[in-house]
């Protein structure tokens, strides 16, 4: 497993942003192994492709208008809105008007470091 990062006090302008594709970016802003969070930037068209993984995941909408897929489930959220994905359970999203998601994971993501 990796290092604990528990960067307790975090600027967000000492963090650099990873390109995930032309449309997506993304930002660890602090982690230990039980818990992540992370700030992912999405232009408009931006497509988080259907996945899933084992960790539970609580997505907050920041900013922007996503069309969330959760199993099942579609719907659009916006500003203010939130969203929980439990474990292996397929979900994505598809960004409608530019915009922010604030992830938090449990435990961390090991692929995002």
């Amino acid at each position: 497993m990796h290092p604990s990062f528990e960067k307790v006090l975090v600027a967000d302008d000492d963090l650099p942003w990873e390109v995930v594709d032309e449309k997506i970016k993304r930002k660890v802003m602090s982690y230990t192994n039980e818990l992540m969070l992370v700030k992912v930037a999405f232009k408009q068209g931006g497509i988080g492709t259907i996945h899933q993984h084992s960790h539970l995941q609580i997505s907050y909408v920041a900013s922007g208008v996503f069309e969330v897929t959760i199993g099942d489930q579609t719907r659009n959220l916006k500003g203010g809105d939130v969203y929980f994905v439990p474990s292996n359970v397929l979900h994505g999203a598809v960004c409608l008007e530019e915009g922010l998601l604030v992830d938090v994971f449990n435990p961390m993501r090991e692929d995002f470091v």
